[in-house]
C-alpha cells in the first residue's frame, strides 16, 4: 500500500467575498504542481457560498461533476431545461459531455450553503450532456459505507468512468475493510467532519489520503465522523 497525505491546512484557498473556497487540486488561481490530480479525481473543492450569491451561468465539457451538499440549499439550473434544489443527503451528478451550461447558486437569502464539487476526468469523450440527483435516507448511511456513484450500481448515480464513490456517517466507531472494485484503481479518502486511522495515521477533518497498490483498505472509523471515498483508475491528464 502507497499513501499520500493532504492535510486540510495545506489545501489552496480562495475568498472572493461572497466565496470561500478551499482546493485540494490546482484550481482557478492556486496553482501547485504536485497537487494536479489523483488518477482521474481532478478536482475536490470544499466551498461555501454567501446568502443568494454563487455561480453564474458557465460552460462545461468533458468532465463528470459530482456535488454534495453539506448543509443549506443549491440551486442548480442548465441549458437543457433542469431547474433542480439540491440539500443535505442529496447527491448530483452531472456529466457535462459535448457540453453543458449551468448555474449553481446558494437558494437561500438567510443562511450559507456549503457543497463539495467533484471532478472527475471521463472516460468516454463527447457523450450527450445527462444530470442525476439522488436523495439519500440518512439512516442508510449509519455506521456504513454507502455506494452513492458508480457505472454498475443502478441504486448509484451512473458515472462515465470505472469510479465509485462512498459515503458515510457514523455515531459509533466502526472498523471497516474497504475492497477495490478494480485492479489498478486508487482510493481518495477524505475525512469531511471527524477522524479515521488507516495504515496507522490518523485523518482528522477535512483531512484526505490516497492510497495505491491495495486491494483492500482496513480504515477504523471514531465515532462523528463523515467519511467519502473516491475510488478512480490512476490515469494521467
Amino acid at each position: 500500500m502507497n499513501t499520500i497525505i493532504h492535510t486540510a491546512n495545506s489545501r489552496g484557498i480562495a475568498q472572493h467575498g461572497w466565496l470561500y473556497s478551499r482546493h485540494t487540486f490546482s484550481f482557478a488561481d492556486y496553482y501547485n504542481p504536485e497537487r494536479m490530480h489523483f488518477g482521474a479525481l481532478r478536482v475536490l473543492n470544499d466551498d461555501t457560498v454567501a446568502p443568494g450569491m454563487g455561480f453564474s451561468a458557465h460552460p462545461h465539457r468533458n468532465m463528470e461533476i459530482i456535488s454534495i451538499p453539506l448543509s443549506g440549499d443549491l440551486h442548480h439550473k442548465d441549458n437543457t431545461g433542469r431547474d433542480a434544489i439540491i440539500k443535505e443527503n442529496d447527491i448530483q451528478i452531472m456529466s457535462a459531455g459535448s457540453g453543458i451550461v449551468h448555474s449553481e447558486t446558494n437558494a437561500n437569502h438567510n443562511r450559507q450553503v456549503k457543497f463539495l464539487q467533484i471532478w472527475v476526468l471521463p472516460k468516454e469523450l463527447n457523450i450527450t450532456p445527462r444530470y442525476q440527483q439522488i436523495t439519500l435516507n440518512s439512516d442508510s448511511l449509519k455506521n456504513q459505507l454507502v455506494t452513492i456513484v458508480a457505472p454498475d450500481n443502478d441504486k448509484a448515480l451512473w458515472i462515465n468512468q470505472d469510479a465509485w464513490f462512498s459515503l458515510g456517517k457514523f455515531d459509533a466507531t466502526t472498523n471497516i475493510n474497504y475492497q477495490l472494485h478494480q485492479p489498478g484503481n486508487g482510493v481518495y479518502v477524505f475525512v469531511i467532519e471527524g477522524s479515521a486511522t488507516i495504515n496507522n495515521t490518523t485523518l482528522n477533518n477535512r483531512d484526505a489520503m490516497g492510497i495505491t497498490e491495495a486491494s483492500e483498505i482496513p480504515i477504523q472509523i471514531e465515532a462523528g465522523s463523515h467519511i467519502l471515498l473516491m475510488e478512480v483508475p490512476m490515469i494521467t491528464e
